[in-house]
């Protein structure tokens, strides 16, 4: 089997997603609507799938919106269409729309608990290099809004009357003070005092994933 494509990945995931909610498959139509493209390329996009053998034509489907269906039905309930954010902005939900690059499949059994509160998170700059996260990745993190000192974690913060921003850090504490501590020698920590400027953990980092 050939290697997919990051597109072709969001959108084998919100396939097998759809499916496991809806028993059947989404139309060309939903498709497109929800990557944004047009139909013509929402069925590109199950084409080129077919050929690379994730997705298989329904010998009596004739022309029917739903004539492509997942080659392997078990795989698909066994999978988890993990959420993938990219920048999260204060005062949207997580997991709104616009905060969304797409969707990426994942073994349930390599996720916590069921994954149900599982998301990925793309990574910018090399603050935590050297923790192995690199500008590019994507680290799976389990939502949750409390850390224990010296785990990894995605926190939200006000800086200077910009927008606030998502970061990945290691979480600690000084008294009453949370230090966002990054992994590069050349960087200072970052380091909050909740009664004066607003600091939210929005999950810990569970996992991390390189090349997509």
């Amino acid at each position: 089997m050939r290697e997919l494509t990051a597109r072709q990945r969001e959108v084998l995931g919100f396939i097998r997603s759809f499916t496991g909610r809806q028993g059947v498959p989404p139309t060309v139509r939903e498709l497109a609507e929800r990557f944004r493209v047009t139909p013509r390329a929402a069925f590109d996009h199950l084409r080129a799938l077919e050929r690379k053998g994730m997705l298989q034509r329904r010998a009596s489907s004739g022309r029917t919106s739903r004539a492509f269906t997942l080659r392997d039905m078990a795989a698909a309930r066994a999978a988890i269409a993990v959420p993938v954010l990219g920048r999260i902005a204060a005062g949207t939900p997580l997991l709104a729309e616009e905060n969304r690059e797409g969707d990426l499949p994942i073994a349930a059994a390599a996720l916590p608990g069921r994954g149900e509160d599982v998301f990925a998170l793309r990574v910018r700059g090399d603050s935590m290099i050297e923790a192995h996260i690199c500008d590019g990745d994507l680290v799976l993190v389990r939502r949750q809004d409390s850390a224990q000192p010296n785990d990894i974690v995605v926190a939200l913060v006000e800086s200077d009357g910009s927008a606030p921003e998502a970061t990945v850090k290691r979480f600690q504490r000084d008294g009453e003070r949370v230090v966002l501590k990054p992994e590069n020698r050349t960087m200072r920590p970052i380091v909050v005092d909740p009664r004066e400027r607003p600091v939210r953990i929005l999950g810990k980092v569970v996992g991390l994933l390189r090349g997509f």
